[in-house]
């Protein structure tokens, strides 16, 4: 049998390279390449037989895993109903986005309705942890604490403590004694979030692990990480609004992207029950540049505002700034106005914004961006009892959304009274609604906005 090779991985970004160099040609860092010895290739001998698997047909039934509620309606929500029994469960988020402050209510809240939890902070002294738990209110739970990075110490204690859910924070501060490598590096990561999912499904114990995010928005380490751990649940929100976003972009044990809203107050992470009321506050009166969008997050249809503003340009290139879009849709929105219905937007700066820090990315938001910016550049408000959503083809043609009904029905139960949408959509269920039905962009111009 052929001896298995070295393999040298850069510690920053993954990369498998088959010598050691200096550099890292992948990322261009350097002295980050490490080597790391090759795994076993098989059986030692040949004659060597493993056992045989039990197998069963796709028609078996299996009664649905037990799932343990938190008491936070929108936690329950994104982990598709509730925590699951021997799953793991990756967090991400930006720096002070407020992941720690979310789980350790979490594990307080869980610890309330009777399970045992313990929370490892690996960033933070536990009495740095205590403080936050006593301006949050939660020193009555009985939530275990401990502050340790040595894996080997972790996966001892909660074999000893057997909780029901643990809390690890963060995965890029555990280390392994027999990984030759320093805390955060790729080896290192693999190696503990291996050890802590094999331990979730080896003792039932729900384990959500924390994890750092890279100036992109994607989580640090290895994507492997992601495949091992059943959910994957990404923090989101800007600094400067109150709202937060928790969106489930993996979940084997219930709907992916569904997202639960939050609002930062001084006394930690609040529910939004209605995120459409929320996000749409202060519209009394019509403003060029304003579009409702009714777009489907998970299950959930959510009424947002998207606010444009078109201004002259003084520069040789005007600027395209956008928060909370595709910037590379938005290009494309402005390249379709001026090919297929004559709309420059030529010499003029674009500023776009999705009011109330939420990221859209549906292509159903097409119709409610244009509108918006040709709400801006012709200075003539869309009526603000409107709700407008669509897909916009190159051609020019608009395409129907999906879930048209349940994006109608929640435009109507906030007080909508007209809503635009693509030809042929099903408008079954719209009730009290006038739905305007256009073909294509030069028809949705040319009534809206007398052009085209």
């Amino acid at each position: 049998m052929a001896r298995s090779s070295p393999s040298f991985t850069c510690s920053t970004c993954g990369a498998v390279h088959r010598k050691w160099s200096g550099k890292c040609e992948a990322c261009g860092g350097w002295n980050t390449i490490v080597e790391e010895a090759p795994l076993s290739t098989g059986p030692k001998s040949l004659g060597a037989k493993g056992r045989t698997i039990p197998l069963s047909d796709l028609a078996t039934e299996e009664a649905p895993p037990p799932r343990a509620s938190s008491g936070i309606d929108e936690l329950d929500r994104v982990l598709g109903g509730g925590l699951v029994a021997a799953s793991a469960i990756l967090v991400g988020g930006d720096p002070g986005i407020g992941k720690s402050t979310l789980l350790l209510q979490a594990a307080a809240s869980f610890a309330r309705k009777g399970l045992k939890c313990l929370y490892i902070s690996g960033e933070e002294a536990a009495a740095q942890v205590r403080m936050r738990a006593q301006r949050l209110g939660l020193t009555d739970a009985s939530v275990k604490l401990g502050a340790e990075t040595n894996l080997r110490d972790i996966l001892t204690t909660l074999d000893a403590e057997r909780p029901q859910l643990a809390v690890i924070d963060s995965i890029q501060t555990m280390w392994l004694d027999s990984i030759e490598a320093a805390p955060g590096s790729v080896s290192q990561v693999r190696a503990a979030a291996h050890e802590l999912v094999t331990f979730a499904k080896r003792r039932g114990v729900a384990v959500v692990l924390v994890g750092h995010v890279t100036k992109d928005g994607q989580i640090a380490g290895p994507r492997v990480v992601e495949h091992m751990v059943d959910t994957v649940l990404y923090f989101e929100g800007e600094r400067g609004h109150q709202f937060r976003i928790l969106r489930a972009v993996k979940n084997r044990f219930g709907p992916a992207d569904e997202i639960g809203v939050f609002e930062m107050t001084g006394g930690g992470l609040a529910e939004v029950a209605n995120p459409s009321a929320l996000f749409l506050a202060n519209r009394d009166q019509p403003a060029p540049g304003s579009a409702v969008f009714a777009g489907i997050e998970g299950t959930r249809p959510v009424l947002t505002e998207i606010q444009a503003l078109v201004a002259p340009s003084t520069l040789a290139s005007p600027r395209r700034t956008v928060v909370g879009l595709d910037s590379g849709r938005v290009s494309t929105i402005l390249a379709v106005l001026e090919a297929r219905c004559g709309i420059p937007f030529t010499g003029l700066d674009v500023f776009l914004n999705v009011a109330g820090g939420l990221r859209v990315h549906e292509p159903a938001a097409d119709l409610a961006v244009a509108g918006a910016l040709l709400s801006a550049r012709e200075d003539v408000a869309i009526p603000p009892d409107m709700v407008l959503f669509g897909e916009i083809s190159l051609s020019g043609a608009l395409r129907p959304a999906g879930q048209t009904e349940n994006r109608l029905k929640e435009a109507a139960k906030l007080g909508f009274s007209q809503a635009t949408v693509p030809s042929h959509s099903k408008t079954d269920g719209a009730s009290g609604l006038t739905v305007r039905q256009m073909p294509d962009l030069t028809s949705f111009v040319g009534e809206m906005f007398g052009a085209g």
